[in-house]
């Protein structure tokens, strides 16, 4: 299968079910939004060793907002509905609440929803009140007022969902996955956690070596490594980068890897796209690429 010139692997993506929160950061501009959510989504890449998996979903115009004021909407992921609520307690209160002018807002319409209480910081001085139509919680802070809703919609999603990008040369790679992650950053509704959105580390269930180690190095898809192991790389490839999503749904993810895809294979350079999977080990949903594709 090709798509622009580019081979497409005939293989898929193999993705986990996870919990999904949505949360709506507004300011008095989109540069304190944006500054609020990088920083409550930090160290949030890969449940392998962080806390959650957390990312930017989208910017958001004062028109989708409650308070009409520019926003960011953010993801935050966890295996369970309890690990996701502390992980909204610890990063919204530490990270929007103490970010000037920020307020935040439930993003996710869902059948259970999480008590997030901070009106406690308010010692007995915060008030209740009403924007948009929605019941927020206000509290005197030394830059004015933060206006929260408490309770937060937290539903089934999915964690995982990836393709691999294969290049002659590791810009060229970089360039795409670049490209890839600013087309998936249209999806509503789905988030690429790692730094940038690129993973350069990706890595495999387990170890060869130490069996301490839950995941380690993918070598059979690292450049350096292919005269010394059982290579899946063509010889003309000399870098490699992953883009991993988690979305509200498998629809959403499946988007995302579509409209990521079709960016990347537009930059001359790009040799093959596949995807990770583990035969089945990881988690129950399979996105085939020609599928995703439609091809």
């Amino acid at each position: 299968m090709e798509l622009e010139g580019v081979e497409i692997e005939d293989t898929f993506a193999e993705a986990f079910p996870i919990k999904v929160a949505r949360v709506l950061i507004t300011a008095v501009n989109e540069k304190w939004a944006m500054e609020a959510a990088k920083e409550t989504t930090g160290f949030g890449t890969s449940v392998i060793g962080c806390p959650s998996e957390a990312g930017i979903d989208r910017i958001l115009s004062p028109e989708e907002t409650p308070d009409g004021r520019p926003g960011v909407a953010i993801m935050i992921c966890h295996f369970k509905k309890d690990g996701v609520k502390g992980q909204l307690l610890g990063r919204l209160g530490q990270c929007v609440m103490t970010a000037p002018t920020t307020a935040m807002f439930n993003g996710l319409e869902a059948e259970e929803t999480l008590p997030i209480k901070l009106h406690f910081f308010g010692d007995g001085f915060e008030s209740e009140g009403e924007v948009g139509g929605r019941a927020v919680a206000k509290i005197p802070v030394m830059g004015g007022e933060f206006i929260c809703e408490e309770e937060y919609g937290v539903k089934p999603g999915v964690a995982g969902g990836n393709f691999f990008i294969l290049a002659k040369d590791q810009l060229s790679a970089l360039k795409a996955a670049e490209d890839a992650v600013s087309a998936i950053g249209q999806v509503e509704g789905t988030i690429t956690p790692f730094t940038g959105g690129v993973v350069a580390s990706g890595s495999k269930t387990g170890s060869l070596k130490y069996k301490f180690m839950h995941a380690t190095v993918n070598e059979k898809y690292c450049p350096t490594l292919k005269d010394k192991v059982e290579s899946e790389l063509p010889a003309d490839v000399n870098g490699v980068f992953e883009i991993v999503i988690d979305g509200v749904s498998e629809e959403a993810v499946k988007e995302a890897m579509k409209v990521g895809i079709k960016a990347a294979v537009k930059v001359p350079g790009v040799v093959k796209i596949t995807a990770g999977n583990f035969g089945g080990t990881l988690g129950k949903y399979q996105f085939k690429l020609k599928e995703v594709l439609g091809l």
